[in-house]
């Protein structure tokens, strides 16, 4: 496993002490676990004997286990028996946070629901990841796509008529984030009363929040958002231009200010000084002529000629990239937003990749990745000794079938 870097301090990491018993998989509840995780927490993945089917899936989703299942342990138990079940129990009884993203009822057959836990432990707080909030859908089954579509946000990602997800786990991601929020919250309001409570985070709940924006306009304007590829933007040059050999680049030019200098850039005092185009609000009536012509313009000049003319102007630009690219992203690698770890499964197993850190610093310095996600079972052994099995037992509870 892959030591912390020695120039970060992960004792100062504020989560350091706290431990955190997951029974998780997929995307949800596994990203609310890394938040916890990279904060220092010890967070210890309950996993089947056969492992999170996550570790197994291919195509899109075989970066889901190594991303969001760093900087844990993982034990293996049958928790379809009493002896697995009574395993969890004790793991629980050591823990202050509990973490599940199963359906409906799953936690509560088991007996390791928030109702069955609170009453050995009122200090336990208890985080569930679901599709919906308790009322009128809960009963539904959820995923990220399915809750883009009902909840607004594969209308408004997609031209009109053809609802397109997003290209992005956003709602799994950020339901796990938004589950984090409120452990954090559940500690703070620990502190004070000595008790603990659940929480509660959701996919459809958390995409009416990403959608909330296009609701308020409405409800500001009377107006309905149209699909982002068919709304009426807000600024006159906000879009993708295709240039010399037919490189892909996205301009900016969002003021009265950046208009007059991108104009000066580029050589365009006809179009500085026309009077049609004197405001952005202007500019924007007139975009069924003005875009074109600045396309035809531009069209001679590569994608780096112009990136580099807007970034020496000040104007906002962007090229067009493609998730692998970043790996090699200069800003990325000097800012210490890729850390190296060991890929536990697959075809890979055992080599070193960088992955992506959290988007924020500490004090100066990005949380990063103090152990690489675990193999299935790793710390089993280890944690079963941890809560007071013996030698024999554990051999016992590992030749039985009860744990991995």
């Amino acid at each position: 496993m892959l030591e912390a870097s020695p120039s970060q301090n992960q004792n100062a990491l504020p989560y350091v002490g706290l431990r955190v018993v997951e029974f998780t998989h997929m995307v949800m509840g596994p990203t609310c676990g890394m938040v916890l995780a990279d904060l220092g927490a010890e967070v210890i993945k309950v996993e089947p004997l056969k492992g999170d089917n996550t570790r197994k899936l291919l195509g899109s989703g075989s970066g889901f286990f190594p991303l969001f299942n760093r900087n844990k342990k993982s034990i293996a138990l049958d928790l379809q028996t009493p002896e697995g079940r009574e395993i969890a129990l004790k793991l629980i009884a050591t823990a202050d946070v509990v973490s599940e993203n199963f359906k409906p009822g799953t936690m509560q057959k088991l007996g390791l629901d928030y109702q069955s836990l609170s009453k050995l432990d009122e200090r336990l707080i208890y985080v569930s990841h679901k599709g919906f909030l308790p009322g009128p859908y809960e009963h539904r089954t959820a995923l990220d796509e399915v809750v883009q579509m009902m909840g607004g946000l594969a209308y408004m990602t997609g031209r009109p008529g053809d609802p397109l997800r997003a290209g992005s786990s956003v709602n799994d991601i950020m339901g796990g984030m938004f589950g984090a929020i409120g452990a954090m919250a559940a500690l703070a309001a620990r502190e004070k009363t000595g008790k603990g409570q659940e929480v509660q985070s959701a996919l459809f709940e958390n995409n009416v929040f990403l959608v909330a924006q296009h609701m308020m306009q409405f409800a500001v304007t009377g107006e309905p958002a149209a699909p982002m590829p068919s709304r009426i933007s807000a600024w006159a040059v906000y879009d993708v231009f295709t240039v010399k050999d037919g490189e892909q680049i996205f301009l900016a030019v969002v003021s009265d200010t950046q208009w007059t200098v991108f104009c000066e850039a580029f050589g365009l005092s006809d179009l500085r000084d026309d009077v049609r185009l004197l405001s952005n609000n202007h500019r924007v009536r007139e975009r069924e002529w003005l875009i074109p012509l600045l396309r035809s313009t531009l069209s001679v000049h590569g994608a780096a000629h112009i990136g580099a003319v807007f970034e020496k102007n000040g104007l906002p630009y962007a090229p067009i990239t493609r998730p692998e690219d970043l790996f090699n992203d200069p800003h990325l690698k000097a800012t210490g937003g890729l850390a190296s770890m060991t890929l536990p499964d697959g075809k890979r197993a055992g080599e070193s990749t960088p992955t992506v850190l959290m988007p924020l610093t500490l004090g100066g310095t990005r949380p990063g990745v103090r152990m690489s996600p675990p193999r299935l079972g790793e710390h089993t052994h280890s944690l079963l000794r941890g809560i007071g099995y013996a030698e024999k037992e554990i051999q016992a509870l590992l030749e039985g079938g009860v744990a991995g």
